[in-house]
């Protein structure tokens, strides 16, 4: 890192190591059509509006239906009456239980829920305990529109 300054204002320039690998891209043939879903019912829960909000547009572009909760514990008094195909669970959320939390209550109402677990952050001790009592994939944030469909589809159907 280099940072220049003089009466116009400052340059931070920075250099990272150059590296031969690719980044990881989704398959060139894959598209929104190819994740398509079939009107199946998904739960997003999230402390954030916004993010619940974004998540709710993406997934319904690709034909799901879509309900939303702030908590985990609205989740788990909205799935003591109702059942979902998929939970799209944020990990960290503020106040109240965690995702980890949140999804072993659920998988006490619904033991084979199928979920996926959403975070900004790497994977933690929390993510593991998740997916050892049967969540899926974790989807780091920020994520892509096409990211989302690949996931959910996957978690869903298996392709």
């Amino acid at each position: 890192m280099t940072v220049e300054s003089d009466s116009q204002g400052t340059v931070f320039s920075l250099f990272f190591p150059a590296s031969e690998e690719r980044p990881a891209v989704l398959e060139d043939s894959l598209s929104m059509v190819d994740l398509r879903g079939r009107g199946e019912r998904i739960l997003v829960v999230d402390d954030e509006e916004t993010q619940r909000d974004i998540t709710r547009k993406m997934l319904q572009l690709f034909g799901y239906s879509v309900h939303t909760v702030a908590s985990g514990e609205e989740a788990i008094a909205w799935l003591r009456s109702r059942s979902v195909d998929l939970i799209l669970l944020d990990m960290i959320m503020d106040p109240g239980i965690n995702g980890c939390e949140t999804y072993a209550e659920i998988i006490k109402i619904h033991p084979d829920q199928k979920a996926i677990i959403a975070s900004g952050f790497s994977r933690s001790e929390e993510v593991k305990k998740a997916q050892a009592m049967g969540a899926g994939q974790l989807l780091c944030k920020p994520y892509t529109l096409l990211e989302l469909g690949l996931v959910v589809n996957q978690a869903l159907h298996g392709a």
